[in-house]
């Protein structure tokens, strides 16, 4: 955490603690004590059986009370993957548990944005075009993993002109000829556009660095410089 405000950063976004909600206070707590804002967290969940959606929905929500109390504005969900695509009947109701979830932070004065991983960007981005079309935008927001859904097959501008009325806060990554770069630069992703676009709509400005390493990834520099150069490029680039 230290680290990460000497870099110039704002604040950092962990999971969401839904077995032992209290511990979102203290991490509030801990980002405060370092200088940083509680802004957003990150959470899975099962929603796309009945019975299961239901309840896990109910979960999160009692755990973000205490976030909301603590200061956080947003919650980031990524819906549990299968081990398949799922049917239209669990998209169905993975959908209304996401208007459910949505409704619920509404009303504690928080935000849902959904977030895809590859499993929801199989078979055209099928599952991450379901949760939009079948739901509202004031209800069900959208973390916008820039990189994730560009490699699923949805370029940048294109998503944003569908879906970007919906964005509350937004993962960043860069790579260069499809590997993952070291920081968050210029590369495959053309971020001056994005940004150009973001600002020209006055889209929601929650910025997490999201830097991610694989095979192939070069490394040159320690991980807190290329978090600290990442930093520069969301300020020169988002202007923030």
């Amino acid at each position: 955490m230290s680290a990460l405000r000497d870099a110039g950063y704002d604040y950092l976004e962990s999971f969401l603690d839904i077995g032992r909600p209290e511990e979102n206070g203290r991490f509030a707590d801990q980002l405060r004590a370092k200088g940083l804002q509680p802004i957003s967290l990150y959470t899975g969940a099962r929603l796309h059986e009945g019975g299961e959606a239901k309840d896990a929905v109910g979960k999160v929500l009692t755990a973000a009370k205490v976030c909301q109390q603590a200061g956080f504005s947003v919650l980031c969900c990524n819906p549990d993957p299968i081990d398949r695509e799922k049917t239209d009947d669990e998209l169905r109701t993975q959908a209304s548990a996401l208007t459910d979830l949505g409704e619920g932070l509404n009303s504690l004065g928080m935000k849902l944005g959904v977030h895809q991983h590859m499993p929801a960007m199989a078979n055209h981005a099928r599952e991450f075009h379901y949760e939009f079309r079948h739901t509202k935008p004031g209800v069900v927001g959208w973390c916008y993993d820039v990189h994730w859904v560009w490699k699923g097959g949805v370029m940048p501008l294109d998503g944003l002109k569908e879906y970007g009325e919906r964005v509350v806060t937004w993962h960043l990554r860069q790579s260069r000829d499809g590997i993952w770069w070291e920081e968050l630069d210029s590369g495959d992703i053309d971020y001056v556009a994005v940004a150009k676009y973001a600002k020209e709509h006055k889209l929601a400005r929650r910025f997490t660095v999201e830097l991610a390493l694989e095979p192939g990834t070069k490394i040159t520099r320690s991980v807190v410089e290329n978090h600290r150069r990442s930093r520069e490029f969301v300020r020169r680039v988002f202007e923030t």
